[in-house]
């Protein structure tokens, strides 16, 4: 093991049956300098995560492990472990982050930096996303596109700005600051914990600074299209507050700009080669070629900026597809079906 300096941060890893994922986290982290301590909350696996940790245990004399046999009633089992994790860590600073994401070289210490610069209470990244299947490149980057719209990045930043968010993949945060606002168990109810952290962070006058970090940490969120489907299920209803009105807008905009746009002009296109077409569905084919190339534009520089490959743009129309599809089978899971699955855990909306 290299000689290190001895560090300010604890990086605390809530993992549940992450076998697959957590040598890769724990390799990625215990190479990044100001690293005092990793602890991983191991939240009642029941796949082969313990045993790993137990190997790399041997290796790695930062790591230590807690292990986690029972979620106590009106937590969620990521906040109760990330909780858990917390009351133990000694650092200045707690990194939380997720078991699924990898570390690039040198990003703690350019993220303390950052923190330490501009006196932020939290810094939060929205990490690079790995797309390997269809249906990763189609929804993923469609999914993130739009939350970016919903929470900009640049107005979360701005202490004036009411707005808050974080993303719980990389959530680093002062141990003052988590400690005063009652860390976890302040939303230890709550779905969206780390949305209702940077609230809690933001409401009490420190500063917060959400940024994209595909060129700092990097994750693949699910690895099975039913994965996807629960988590984004889980989620999307109550990042548009549950409110109908943003719903209605988003499922509008998706089902019109990205999909009846590009869909008209290739219908149009072929009545028009079939010889069935007019003068008005000419001008009809054009407006239908123009908005969907407008919108493509758009939504490649937004991917862009968000770390994303531009080629994905042709993944569009799917991806519009599927975001409407789940986001309303997001709001039937939470206002008619009576909560969601997530890891083997029944949750309910809360209020």
């Amino acid at each position: 093991m290299p000689q290190r300096e001895q560090g300010a941060v604890s990086v605390i890893i809530p993992a549940r049956n992450e076998e697959i994922n957590i040598e890769r986290v724990v390799r990625s982290i215990v190479a990044q300098r100001h690293v005092r301590e990793i602890i991983v909350a191991d939240d009642e696996s029941t796949d082969r995560t313990g045993e790993i940790l137990a190997g790399l245990r041997d290796e790695i004399p930062l790591l230590r492990t807690i292990r986690i046999d029972a979620l106590p009633e009106g937590w969620t089992g990521k906040s109760h472990a990330a909780a858990a994790g917390a009351e133990t860590a000694a650092g200045e600073w707690l990194l939380f982050t997720d078991a699924d994401t990898e570390h690039l070289p040198g990003s703690l210490e350019a993220m303390l930096e950052r923190a330490t610069a501009e006196n932020a209470g939290l810094l939060s990244l929205s990490p690079g996303q790995q797309t390997l299947a269809w249906w990763e490149k189609s929804i993923i980057p469609f999914v993130f596109v739009r939350l970016a719209h919903l929470f900009p990045f640049e107005e979360v930043s701005d202490p004036a700005s009411p707005r808050a968010a974080a993303n719980g993949q990389y959530l680093l945060i002062r141990r003052s600051v988590y400690n005063s606002i009652g860390g976890h168990r302040a939303v230890r109810g709550e779905i969206l914990d780390d949305v209702e952290l940077a609230r809690h962070v933001k409401a009490a006058g420190e500063r917060t600074i959400f940024l994209p970090g595909a060129r700092w940490v990097r994750t693949r969120m699910y690895s099975t299209f039913r994965a996807m489907w629960q988590g984004w299920s889980k989620n999307l209803y109550l990042l548009y507050g549950r409110k109908l009105w943003p719903m209605f807008k988003a499922l509008a905009g998706s089902l019109v700009l990205d999909v009846l746009l590009p869909l008209g002009f290739l219908v149009l296109g072929i009545l028009m080669v079939a010889g069935r077409g007019s003068s008005a569905m000419f001008i009809a084919a054009v407006l239908c070629f123009a908005g969907a190339a407008l919108r493509q534009w758009n939504y490649r520089r937004s991917l862009a900026r968000l770390g994303f490959d531009g080629s994905l743009g042709t993944y569009a129309v799917m991806g519009a597809g599927l975001f409407v599809l789940l986001l309303l089978n997001s709001a039937w899971a939470y206002s008619v079906a009576g909560g969601v699955r997530w890891k083997g855990r029944r949750y309910q909306m809360r209020g």
